[in-house]
């Protein structure tokens, strides 16, 4: 008798293992299914200004030292705010898809164009006082002189943002973000192409880099608004609608909250490289840490492809970010509060494996990476030296994106930008300067000040993240799915059906 109850135990416990076996197997097909192609497509785009860093850092030290302050500076100040904007974007669709509201992903699409497209052009005088601007803030005469004529090169690409960040989260959210990431990848090797022909070849210096990133993130653009017009997202793009200039204001509202929030998280990198500009060797001290800090952003793509699977994500670790967006924002329209728990499980697990592994691979060949952006050896010490914070990073920024996902896909964007803002401004950037300036660890200090505001920002949203009721945020979803639905318009209503 005791050996038949043991063997039914047994056998019940074998079954469970099966089981759990089974749905990590189901939820990691789905992860993935966003994930992969959203890590490709992020790798890619962030790839282009990698690529035209690289090929600029072999130009002339000053060259490389303008582009770092104005890419990390500007450029990242502006596509913070678009691409927290846009994060709004991710939300709605990914609830409406997921609530089988297809036709409201166009409109809210068409009002992300709106909203970001005028927030864009608000900011468009950054780009064209930049050497005021920079002068103001107590940068070198020189490297902000240079710095304005790379700054207004960046204007069409700044544009770009505004369509190829929305559309990638309206494709992503329901499941075609694969077209996304053949674009960009293809776009990513025709740069590379590009820059070497103009750069190299026709020695176009400034211009022949600068153009070739224009034009290679503009045909990615291009390829998505074939493919929305083309016919290829039948349900939910029903042509240009009127209703997209109606409820912007709702819009309006989730977008702003979503910008702070990853502005916070952004801007916290551009002070600190702004801080690295007041140093000594302000060149060297803008060209290593601006290297190293692309080289984590790259890999801060892939897990922002998970933040998309359940959200980015925003460069290598922003990719998984974003697909855990999607994951989430796609339950939550369901309003299935278990499947968002597993997913959440499976998606950290998954992001910090990979962390593990470029990290280990950091640590290994991280005293090599300053001789892909410059020939200044210098520049290549420094790198050198920051490698094993470089490693610490990458660890840190595959759980860091996963979490934020998480609030993204739930919509509590509000909560994630009070966080930011202590983490990152009360503990983060103080700790850097006293370390950098009174232990006068300079770079490292910075560095380090650095991931002491990413720490502690991780251990505030996992207790976040613990301590969320997901039943409520089933509900909350259900309701402002509801609250902004429009009863899908006939052909003939829209301004021009492509359907």
């Amino acid at each position: 008798m005791d050996n038949r109850i043991e063997e039914r135990l047994l056998g019940s416990e074998e079954e469970g293992c099966s089981d759990l076996k089974w749905r990590i197997w189901v939820e990691s097909k789905k992860i993935w299914r966003v994930a992969a192609p959203g890590i490709l497509a992020r790798v890619s785009s962030f790839g282009l200004m990698v690529v035209t860093q690289s090929f600029i850092g072999h130009i002339s030290e000053l060259d490389l030292a303008a582009y770092a302050l104005v890419q990390s500076l500007t450029v990242r100040f502006v596509n913070g705010i678009l691409l927290g904007m846009s994060s709004a974007t991710e939300t709605l669709c990914g609830q409406a898809f997921g609530a089988g509201q297809h036709h409201m992903m166009g409109i809210y699409l068409q009002r992300s164009w709106i909203v970001d497209f005028v927030t864009a052009t608000i900011l468009l005088p950054l780009f064209i006082f930049t050497t005021q601007i920079f002068e103001l803030l107590g940068e070198e005469t020189a490297i902000s002189e240079v710095a304005e004529t790379i700054s207004s090169w960046f204007i069409p690409f700044i544009y770009n943002f505004v369509f190829t960040l929305t559309i990638q989260m309206y494709l992503q959210a329901q499941l075609k973000n694969m077209v996304v990431a053949w674009l960009a990848a293809g776009s990513f090797i025709f740069h590379l192409v590009l820059s070497w022909l103009f750069v190299t070849k026709l020695s176009l210096g400034i211009p022949g880099a600068m153009g070739a990133l224009n034009i290679s993130s503009w045909l990615v653009a291009f390829g998505e608004f074939a493919y929305i017009f083309g016919g290829w997202c039948r349900l939910s793009w029903k042509g240009f609608s009127k209703a997209a200039f109606s409820d912007l204001w709702p819009l309006i509202k989730l977008s702003v909250a979503s910008g702070v929030m990853l502005c916070l998280e952004l801007w916290y990198i551009s002070i600190l490289v702004l801080i690295a500009g007041y140093m000594s060797n302000a060149e060297i001290a803008i060209s290593a840490f601006s290297i190293c800090l692309n080289v984590s952003a790259w890999q801060f793509m892939i897990c922002l492809g998970f933040l998309g699977a359940s959200w980015c994500v925003m460069a290598v670790f922003f990719c998984f970010d974003n697909f855990f967006f999607v994951r989430v924002a796609n339950e939550l329209g369901r309003g299935d509060a278990k499947a968002v728990k597993f997913s959440i499980i499976v998606v950290l697990v998954t992001s910090v494996l990979l962390g593990l592994v470029f990290c280990t691979l950091c640590l290994i060949f991280g005293r090599s990476i300053g001789y892909v952006f410059s020939s200044n050896e210098e520049v290549i010490k420094t790198v050198a030296d920051l490698s094993v914070l470089l490693a610490v990073t990458m660890l840190f920024d595959s759980i860091q994106p996963v979490l934020t996902g998480v609030a993204v896909g739930a919509g509590l964007q509000g909560t994630v930008a009070l966080i930011n803002l202590c983490c990152y401004y009360v503990i983060g950037i103080p700790i850097g300067v006293l370390l950098a300036y009174v232990a006068d660890l300079e770079v490292k200090g910075i560095w380090i000040g650095m991931l002491s505001g990413i720490a502690m920002q991780i251990l505030a949203l996992s207790f976040m993240v613990w301590r969320t009721d997901w039943e409520l945020q089933v509900s909350k979803a259900s309701e402002r799915l509801n609250r902004w639905f429009l009863k899908p318009v006939e052909p003939d209503e829209n301004l021009n059906n492509h359907a």
